[in-house]
């Protein structure tokens, strides 16, 4: 038996959300395995969707939490 790592979602405070160890997803693109460590985009302003790429950052982004 292997050892698989527990997956885990985690909401950055006026950042993305933060997926660990999610192994397979699906995205509109089709099908694909997932890296460690994912950062979804929540600002909308991405140039990556769904991948934040940091444009929070630069756009003063804030989550109003």
């Amino acid at each position: 038996m292997t050892d698989t790592p527990t997956a885990s979602v985690t909401v950055l405070k006026d950042g993305p959300i933060i997926i660990k160890n999610a192994g397979e997803f699906v995205l509109p693109g089709g099908p694909g395995e997932a890296e460690p460590m994912l950062a979804l985009c929540r600002c909308g302003k991405s140039a990556n969707k769904p991948f934040c790429d940091g444009a929070h950052q630069r756009a003063g982004w804030t989550d109003g939490a």
